[in-house]
């Protein structure tokens, strides 16, 4: 099944059933307003959202055409948006960049971060900050969006509780980035509003690349309309997400409608540190694993991360080639008014 939310003037959208090839839409009001009522009571909802989602797919309903542009984030605020980073290619990259190994509970021990939940960006909206002088980075993610997950699941459990997928654009300001660690308390202003894919699918609709609770399917991304990367999502992914879900429930209950991301999509590729699409590599999912191989390599970075102006599009395709998620199609922006 797939869903999405329309902009309709309210914080919370309304929620769509979108067809299997992202080209038919309708409204399911009668079933659930928003994604948020739906995830409330998903065991009640699912079903005749999915009897109705087959009829669209069957052509046996009168629906509209689905775009993409009218799409707020699937969620466009959430009650809890944690991202992890379970892929520790991309963590030891950083680290060894500055000259640190990292610390061996990193193998064991997902990190994560719990960011802004309140204010997501819709997937074709303007990324607007007051300066392209912070580093502003685009992060190429996949997250899970959870049901009511008990505190102290097991991660052999936590699996049941994803109920649907979709893709991220972890925005991050990588210039606040170094001061804000140093204080000891993590992300803050350093990591303003994320956006998430137009739309979020149930796990089978993934078919044979949903297992091991990981996709396994390239993450594309196009930076300035040039291919950047395309790292196989399910390889050298340390933690799969039922392991993130039963990480962020360890000591809390997370409630329905809990967005779980899995970091930076990150690929050794087989080598020692990846390389470009340009180097015959899958390339890379944010600017910052770019400029850390440069400065392993050559001593500094060489590669400017965004300016205003500047365009990121993020996707996935199924075997066959076809979109599943839409596109988070995007462009930088001052919001300072000229």
């Amino acid at each position: 099944m797939k869903l999405a939310t329309y902009k309709n003037n309210t914080r919370d959208g309304k929620l769509m059933l979108v067809s299997r090839d992202l080209t038919q839409t309708i409204e399911v009001a009668d079933i659930a307003s928003t994604m948020q009522q739906a995830l409330d009571d998903w065991a009640q909802i699912q079903p005749a959202l999915q009897d109705r989602y087959e009829q669209l797919n069957a052509g046996s309903l009168k629906a509209e055409t689905f775009d993409e542009s009218l799409c707020e984030s699937p969620l466009p605020r959430a009650f809890q948006w944690a991202d992890g980073s379970a892929y520790v290619n991309h963590v030891e990259l950083v680290r060894k960049a500055r000259g640190a190994e990292i610390p061996a509970s990193f193998w064991t021990d997902p990190l994560m971060y719990q960011g802004g939940s309140d204010d997501f960006i819709g997937p074709r909206d303007e990324v607007l900050l007051p300066s392209d002088e912070w580093g502003i980075d685009f992060e190429g993610e996949v997250a899970v969006i959870t049901d009511d997950v008990p505190m102290g699941v097991a991660a052999d459990k936590a699996g049941d509780h994803i109920k649907l997928l979709m893709l991220v654009n972890d925005v991050s300001l990588r210039g606040l980035i170094p001061g804000e660690l140093a204080k000891g308390f993590g992300f803050f202003q350093s990591k303003p509003s994320s956006v998430f894919s137009p739309v979020a699918v149930t796990p089978d609709e993934l078919n044979d690349a949903w297992k091991e609770n990981k996709v396994h399917l390239p993450l594309v991304s196009h930076y300035n309309s040039a291919l950047f990367g395309k790292p196989e999502a399910g390889e050298d992914m340390t933690f799969d997400f039922a392991q993130l879900v039963a990480h962020a429930a360890k000591s809390r209950n997370l409630g329905a409608g809990a967005i779980i991301g899995s970091g930076t999509v990150s690929n050794k590729q087989g080598t020692e540190h990846g390389s470009s699409i340009e180097e015959g590599g899958v390339g890379y999912s944010c600017i910052a694993e770019v400029r850390m191989i440069e400065t392993i390599r050559d001593g500094k970075p060489a590669t400017p991360f965004m300016s205003f102006g500047d365009s990121i599009r993020i996707e996935m395709f199924d075997r066959d080639g076809k979109s599943i998620f839409g596109a988070i199609d995007q462009v930088v922006k001052s919001s300072i008014a000229k």
